[in-house]
């Protein structure tokens, strides 16, 4: 039961002043420092879109495989779908910006030979045009999911639910399909020459692992000092949560070791390149602090059934693996920018405009995602398992 307005007063004003002390670095970065700004434009916006999107799957999930645990907080997953469409216009313009990045003409001319279906698939208008259907197409679908959620709300028609099975079941078809595709324009295509049968399922593992972390924090943090989800959001769920947490981070691990292993054991050169860049010199650390965030600190922690059942050790993991989908990501994005031929950080950066984009993501992604969920209601009241939610027993 929400005993207090809703976000409140202190929590906003601090996302508000980290999103604008990180916007005024960033508008310095874009002419001090223009590709490092550029290359965290891109980590951040796609960390955004990829929770909003992650909130939306977990919402389809429980519909189509008929869950009733999570119903009591549910909102929280539906808030971060509700923000696709922000987080994908936000993607948009950041790919915009660089989209010679992206076409084959910025790595090489002339006949491409075998690799002719690159050439084609990577042309910068069937490119964009992609993208923008990828980012519609979520967003539609989300939004009408979130919309029978609310709409149950007031009606109070069961047979909603079951019309929102069938909308999430669409959704999830559409979605392994363009999410994959989406992963490949706009994180592997930043390396054309580079490819991997596993990487929309890879992301497709840090996406999911990261927006379980985000629910876990939110949801936390909306059940202290009285907030909304107060006598709500209970160790139950937070049990259960816990268990997915520690699967997927086990996920994250098994797609990263596969892809990299059958990479290291053929060797053959045009899909080595991408790991050597990655795991010599001072990106090396680099890979193994993503490996400690993503995998081996949630496993380990995470063991122990009282761990999963503990609101502080659960924040504490979460905020670790949130941390490990920015490293992971950054690991993605940066040692592929150029300039021409030449690579711009063979090197990791980290410094002022790091911490100015991280900043504006904190800030900003705090406060779409608290008023989005003040917006819909703290609990879908009229769900016909939300009585089975709130006598949830994890086991």
């Amino acid at each position: 039961m929400m005993t207090r307005s809703y976000p409140p007063t202190a929590q906003t004003r601090v996302l508000k002043w980290l999103a604008i002390a990180g916007a005024i670095a960033i508008a310095i970065g874009c002419i001090r420092a223009p590709d490092r700004i550029w290359g965290n434009a891109l980590v951040g916006t796609f960390y955004l879109l990829t929770l909003a999107l992650g909130g939306a799957v977990f919402v389809a999930l429980t519909y189509v495989t008929g869950a009733g645990w999570h119903v009591a907080f549910r909102r929280v997953p539906e808030a971060m779908a509700r923000i696709i469409p922000i987080a994908g216009a936000a993607l948009l313009i950041a790919l915009i910006v660089k989209m010679t990045s992206y076409g084959w003409h910025a790595h090489g001319h002339g006949d491409p030979g075998t690799f002719w279906f690159k050439q084609l698939w990577l042309d910068p208008p069937f490119w964009l045009i992609r993208a923008i259907a990828y980012i519609v197409l979520w967003s539609l679908m989300a939004s009408r999911l979130c919309a029978r959620s609310r709409q149950q709300d007031r009606t109070g028609e069961a047979a909603l639910s079951a019309g929102s099975t069938r909308l999430s079941a669409m959704f999830l078809g559409v979605f392994a399909v363009t999410f994959s595709l989406a992963s490949v324009d706009w994180m592997m295509a930043l390396e054309p020459m580079w490819f991997s049968t596993m990487w929309g399922v890879y992301n497709f593992a840090g996406m999911i692992q990261a927006a379980l972390a985000a629910v876990v924090v939110l949801g936390l943090l909306l059940r202290s000092h009285g907030g909304p989800l107060h006598g709500v959001f209970n160790d139950e769920h937070l049990h259960d949560l816990g268990k997915l947490q520690l699967g997927f981070s086990c996920f994250w691990m098994y797609i990263w070791y596969s892809q990299y292993m059958l990479i290291w054991y053929s060797n053959i050169p045009e899909e080595t390149f991408y790991f050597v860049a990655r795991t010599h010199g001072a990106w090396g650390p680099v890979v193994v602090l993503s490996i400690v965030l993503n995998w081996v600190i949630p496993f380990f922690v995470l063991l122990p059934k009282s761990a999963k059942r503990s609101g502080r050790v659960m924040m504490r993991v979460a905020v670790v693996v949130l941390i490990g989908r920015w490293v992971d990501l950054y690991v993605m994005v940066f040692p592929a920018i150029k300039s021409g031929e030449n690579r711009l950080f063979a090197n990791p950066v980290f410094g002022l405009w790091e911490a100015a984009a991280i900043c504006y993501l904190v800030g900003t992604a705090g406060l779409l995602l608290l008023r989005s969920f003040a917006a819909a209601g703290p609990i879908p009241r009229n769900d016909p398992y939300l009585p089975e939610s709130q006598h949830y027993h994890a086991g």
